[in-house]
């Protein structure tokens, strides 16, 4: 078998072989070049705390002694900020040997300030499936800025499957991007398995350079599409005259990288959510990055990536242009049979600084 993220006919393919198995029929845009978008179940746990399973314990299990209540999500349910969630999936797996899996929070969650982490039975990590992971699939969820309405069917989370070791070393990333020009940074930092971005606090012709969430707002319903005025929910933020901007703590800011991205059609990319490196802040959110994101033939010239960021204890000043992190690129199994991009009406595509979908 060849090494690499699995392609969307592949991921296809596991549904039709029982790999991936859920009660009700798939959505047909659930499956995405590069990875599956995973289901809320029919019911909710409200839990005291975070928690992992451990070894040779069931989340079922653990959730017997840390829910404090169950509720249906069936005709939909208000998640409240600062509390935290456990959520069966209707998607289970029963993974061949040699495939393993990672999740992670899909854009338009990231960009609402919601935390989730998929837990599985036996878990020592959050997002992690090893090969040949058999049972159920959990999502945690923390609404952090916002409280959101969620219902049965509701997608906050996605699935990526690999095979053997497809990540790019320091030298074959640095070809790649000779080749394909990943970035349009001047010099490409390139270190590791990563190439840097740097955030920008020019901004566009009026001088916007990101926004800050609000507290204490209206529900946020995640299945609605631009139903939502900004401004109920977000404080722009302006060019400063010293191209400085300071993080408050505990505060969750959007902001948008300078360079614009690109990720070639036999690749995927993965945002790394913490670099100790960079300072005392965080990109909060991993994210994927399909096959065709910023790729030219898919509609994707200038795409930039959004980042969801947040200072640690302390207030933090970042500078235009200062890293925040980093993009790492991994090979495709085989090419997808689709694009992120025009193929899919993708909300994100050509992007600039830019919110959720939920947002007009």
């Amino acid at each position: 078998m060849t090494d690499g993220i699995l392609p969307d006919r592949e991921i296809a393919t596991l549904f039709d072989t029982g790999a991936i198995a859920a009660p009700i029929e798939r959505d047909a845009d659930q499956i995405q070049p590069a990875s599956l978008d995973l289901r809320l179940g029919p019911k909710a746990y409200r839990v005291r705390a975070s928690f992992l399973p451990g070894q040779g314990r069931s989340v079922a299990q653990q959730l017997a002694r840390f829910q404090l209540h169950e509720f249906s999500l069936t005709e939909g349910a208000v998640l409240e900020t600062g509390c935290v969630y456990v959520v069966p999936l209707l998607e289970t797996l029963r993974l061949p040997d040699g495939i393993r899996a990672t999740a992670n929070p899909k854009s338009s969650t990231g960009r609402l300030d919601i935390f989730t982490r998929v837990l599985a039975d036996a878990g020592q990590e959050f997002d992690k499936l090893p090969a040949g992971y058999a049972g159920p699939l959990y999502l945690e969820i923390s609404p952090r800025t916002f409280p959101i309405l969620v219902r049965q069917g509701s997608r906050l989370s996605q699935i990526r499957f690999r095979t053997g070791e497809p990540l790019l070393s320091e030298a074959e990333l640095s070809d790649l991007h000779a080749n394909e020009r990943l970035t349009t940074a001047q010099k490409a930092n390139i270190s590791g398995s990563g190439i840097a971005l740097s955030i920008d606090l020019v901004g566009n012709a009026d001088g916007l350079v990101g926004y800050r969430g609000k507290r204490h707002t209206g529900v946020v319903d995640v299945d609605r599409r631009g139903a939502y005025p900004l401004a109920d929910f977000w404080e722009p933020i302006h060019r400063g005259k010293t191209g400085e901007l300071v993080l408050d703590p505990d505060e969750f800011y959007i902001l948008v990288s300078k360079e614009a991205v690109h990720v070639p059609p036999a690749f995927a990319a993965e945002m790394t959510p913490f670099d100790p490196l960079v300072g005392e802040f965080r990109v909060h959110y991993a994210g994927f990055f399909d096959p065709g994101f910023g790729h030219s033939a898919a509609g994707g010239t200038g795409s930039r990536a959004v980042l969801e960021v947040r200072s640690h204890d302390v207030p933090f000043i970042l500078e235009d242009g200062q890293i925040v992190g980093r993009l790492v690129y991994e090979r495709m199994q085989a090419l997808p049979d689709r694009l992120y991009g025009l193929d899919l009406k993708s909300n994100y595509q050509a992007q600039g600084l830019k919110l959720s979908k939920h947002f007009v």
